[in-house]
């Protein structure tokens, strides 16, 4: 154990990734401003639906959210040419992470995932060469790296990949119904729009999708394979960037490619004017069994938390229960409508309200599928009413469609949700069953593949 994590290597993939990664974040938050996502995501809601239990998390007001992502967009220029790195990287995943969970509208995997690589990245010694603190103080510099920096950026990719193929293993995405829908909302692009509608590209991209999120980091680890899969990443992830419109992901993701290779032909390739480090010693520090520690917990809880839905009744690609932070991407599509019956417990007196007259449109679209939003927005207007001195009951109605099928009614419409609370543990019995659901339950072979669940589609 020792030889293998803590034998020095050459530093050149880490210190390359590091300005990439640097120039990536900073890209990632500056494009937020500038495509409007900050405005759309912060500025224009009346309110945010932040994750349960960090209601004191809130939008900036007025314009604040510009500068909040602007000083973002410069700790991420900071950590590219390595000013204050650790300093600065902090200041970013403290950020970064506040504004993921201030807001659910545009939840997506990667920006989870993107906290967990500045988590990696914080107890990187990544800042040691060809950076502003190496060059002020020269006894900082180094050339070389234990091997565990590779290795942890190594084993969160294989998690996240062998996750996704797995989810990718249901009859939906295995009959082509999720690819077909996901490249009909593509029709209108110019030129391919038409080829991305043919069912062999439909084929292509289901089997694709899981052969390669299952094999790339094997193939990538295995020197005979390893140019092969990294030009098969080259394709798939610029084909998901052109096709899906997913930011950063596709260029950190091949970034994370540097770790594989031979980190000589990285020095060769970028940093040519670099020592390149061969002497392999063995350093162990002092407190490596509270490093190793540190680290078994941290990959026991990535291995825990996508199987998590097995615990809790329910196919969580139709109840949505444990469905975040489970690698389940671009999977599925769901859509549906609901309003709101606020019922006066006092008089009796009986309203209706829509989503329409008081959310955005992404908004509207997780309050009609994802039942903890529905909640939600159930206790926000029991405060509200609360706050005029009426006490009320509110009655979710609505139905929810599942990769184009027939929508089915989603929530309990006599279950009186202000009343409910939320147990992110366990099922909440106001979810109704998935129409078909006890057929599925009688075949163990089909419940074991239809449990798979998916991302949905924005």
């Amino acid at each position: 154990m020792n030889a293998f994590l803590f034998k020095r290597i050459d530093n050149a993939p880490l210190i390359v990734f590091r300005v990439l990664f640097g120039l990536l974040i900073f890209l990632e938050s500056i494009g937020a401003i500038f495509t409007g996502w900050v405005r759309r995501a912060f500025i224009q809601p009346e309110f945010t639906f932040n994750f349960i239990g960090f209601d004191w998390l809130q939008p900036l007001p007025g314009n604040g959210m510009y500068f909040y992502y602007a000083l973002m967009g410069l700790f991420g220029v900071f950590v590219m040419i390595g000013f204050k790195y650790r300093w600065s990287l902090a200041a970013f995943t403290l950020m970064w992470t506040a504004t993921y969970m201030m807001q659910k509208a545009s939840y997506n995997n990667h920006y989870y995932l993107l906290i967990l690589i500045c988590l990696l990245m914080l107890v990187q010694p990544a800042h040691r060469y060809l950076s502003v603190d190496a060059w002020r103080n020269s006894s900082i510099r180094q050339i070389s790296m234990p091997r565990w920096c590779s290795v942890i950026i190594i084993a969160q990719v294989w998690i996240v990949y062998t996750y996704a193929s797995v989810a990718k293993l249901y009859p939906d995405w295995l009959d082509y119904t999720v690819v077909e829908n996901l490249m009909l909302g593509r029709k209108h692009f110019p030129v391919v729009g038409a080829l991305l509608q043919k069912h062999w590209i439909h084929v292509f991209v289901t089997w694709t999708g899981i052969l390669f999120d299952g094999l790339v980091v094997p193939l990538l680890l295995w020197k005979p394979t390893r140019k092969l899969a990294f030009f098969a990443s080259v394709v798939f992830h610029l084909f998901n960037s052109f096709v899906f419109h997913i930011g950063i992901f596709p260029y950190m993701s091949l970034g994370f490619t540097l770790f594989f290779f031979d980190p000589q032909l990285i020095r060769n390739i970028f940093l040519k004017r670099k020592p390149l480090y061969t002497a392999g010693e063995i350093s162990v520090p002092g407190h490596k069994n509270v490093c190793i520690g540190i680290g078994v917990a941290y990959f026991l809880i990535q291995l825990a938390l996508p199987v998590r839905h097995w615990f809790i009744p329910g196919d969580v690609l139709w109840t949505e229960e444990a469905h975040r932070m489970s690698w389940r991407m671009m999977l599925r599509g769901k859509g549906g409508y609901i309003h709101f019956k606020v019922v006066d417990k006092a008089t009796g007196k009986t309203e209706m309200i829509y989503p329409k007259d008081r959310l955005s449109p992404k908004q509207r679209r997780i309050v009609a599928t994802k039942p903890d939003v529905i909640w939600q927005f159930a206790q926000r207007l029991k405060k509200e009413y609360a706050a005029r001195g009426q006490d009320v009951a509110v009655y979710a109605l609505g139905k929810v469609s599942v990769n184009l099928r027939p929508a089915a009614t989603f929530i309990d419409p006599k279950t009186d949700l202000a009343a409910e609370k939320w147990d992110p543990f366990r099922h909440s019995s106001w979810i109704l069953p998935e129409p078909g659901s006890e057929e599925k339950s009688s075949d163990p072979d089909k419940k074991a593949v239809n449990s798979a669940e998916n991302k949905p589609r924005n």
